[in-house]
This record gives C-alpha cells, structure tokens and sequence, in this order.
C-alpha cells in the first residue's frame, strides 16, 4: 500500500478524525456512566454534553467524507493515471489504467482518441491562506472520433470513474451552494490524444486545474506530432 497516496485522499483524513471523535464519545459515555453510578449527576451531565458534541463533529465530517470520496489533495501537479492502449481493430481499442497508488483497471474504449476529465474543486481566499490545497477527482474516460460526423453517429464509450453518488460535494455545490460558503468554484478539466497500438500516456493534474495528457517519446514518434511536456 502506498501511504504516500492514501494520504492524500481527504476522505481518508476525514475517517481518522471521524474515528478519533468516536473513541472520545465512547470516553464520554464511560465516564458519565461511572459518576452516574456515584451519584455525581452535575458531572455525569458535563461528560453527556460532551458526547453529545463529539458525536455530532463524527456525523459532520463523516458526512464530509462521504461527499469527498475519490477525491484528492494536489500540489504542484498530480499523477491522474497512466494508460496504455493496444488496439483490437479500426477504432477499438483495449486500455490498461494504472493510478498513482497501483491499482489497475482495463476497460474497451471506442474512437481514435481518448478523452480523460476531472473535476477540480477550489477554496476561497481564507482556507487558501489557511494551507487547505485544492482537491480533484478523475471523472471519466471516454472515446473520441476525429471525424465530427462520426462523432455524432458512431459508437460512443464512457467509462465513470465517480465514486460518491448523489452525495458528491460536485452536485451538492450547485444544489445548496449556501452550504459551502469555503468553496470557490467547481469545475471540470479534460484532456484528450489519439491512440496508437502500444501507446503510453501520462495524465497529470497542473495546479491551475489543467488537466495534461502526455505521450511518452516513443509513443510521440508513433503518433507523428511533438507532443512537449
């Protein structure tokens, strides 16, 4: 397991400290139930209120949590995934992803590119200063047809890659956008290259909130293009 990577998943940080508030509560409800039994009401009632609270803060960060998976903290710029793509036949491709922490998925994908997007999720000003870095999320991969008229015809492929469900902080900024005052925008990046049988690709998060889709050199030659980085 590559800690490096699972500390960067917000949602994880958020669980420990849900984690921890719940080992106070559960502190709380053991020493309210010890004065209770010597009669010491006043501080039993001190201890309860106590619970109270920390149980509160577990239900508002796990709810955080919640609306936080498969998103991740980045700095400078972030390793999305990796992708290598051999091809099956004229505009069909295989794709084998591997993400920062070493997980791999393969998937079909239809068209002569590939198109990756995320969404980004910046701070206002104060937690900005505070140090609280932006998040993304990879959303999905998708197929692309350099033909325009193809694209509308031909078969398209999505593959989604979102994890939370009607609970992500994406859906739930436009719905109640009061409820996340913090919260400056909300936005999606993409980046697409055509495919080639053999082709390696790096796709990198910029601090800006680009998203950067790179060959590497062989797969340049084999595409015919300088693609820089």
């Amino acid at each position: 397991m590559n800690w490096n990577e699972v500390l960067r998943l917000p949602t994880t940080l958020l669980v420990i400290l849900t984690g921890v508030l719940l080992l106070l509560a559960l502190v709380q409800l053991l020493a309210a139930r010890q004065h209770v039994r010597h009669r010491r009401h006043l501080t039993a009632t001190g201890h309860s209120l106590l619970l109270v609270v920390f149980l509160l803060l577990a239900a508002f960060l796990g709810g955080i949590a919640m609306s936080l998976r498969g998103y991740r903290f980045f700095n400078e710029e972030a390793p999305v995934v990796q992708i290598d793509a051999h091809i099956l036949s004229p505009q069909r491709w295989a794709l084998t992803l591997t993400w920062p922490d070493g997980a791999t998925r393969n998937v079909m994908l239809a068209g002569d590119d590939f198109q990756v997007d995320a969404i980004v999720l910046k701070w206002k000003l104060p937690a900005m200063l505070a140090g609280l870095p932006p998040l993304y999320r990879l959303d999905r991969l998708s197929g692309r047809y350099d033909d325009a008229s193809q694209e509308m015809s031909a078969p398209r492929t999505v593959i989604d890659f979102s994890q939370a469900g009607a609970a992500d902080l994406f859906d739930l900024k436009k719905q109640v956008p009061r409820w996340f005052p913090e919260v400056d925008t909300v936005f999606g990046s993409g980046a697409f290259l055509p495919m080639v049988d053999g082709g390696h690709y790096n796709v990198s998060l910029m601090r800006t909130g680009a998203l950067v889709a790179r060959p590497d050199d062989a797969t340049a030659q084999r595409i015919g293009q300088p693609f820089g980085g």
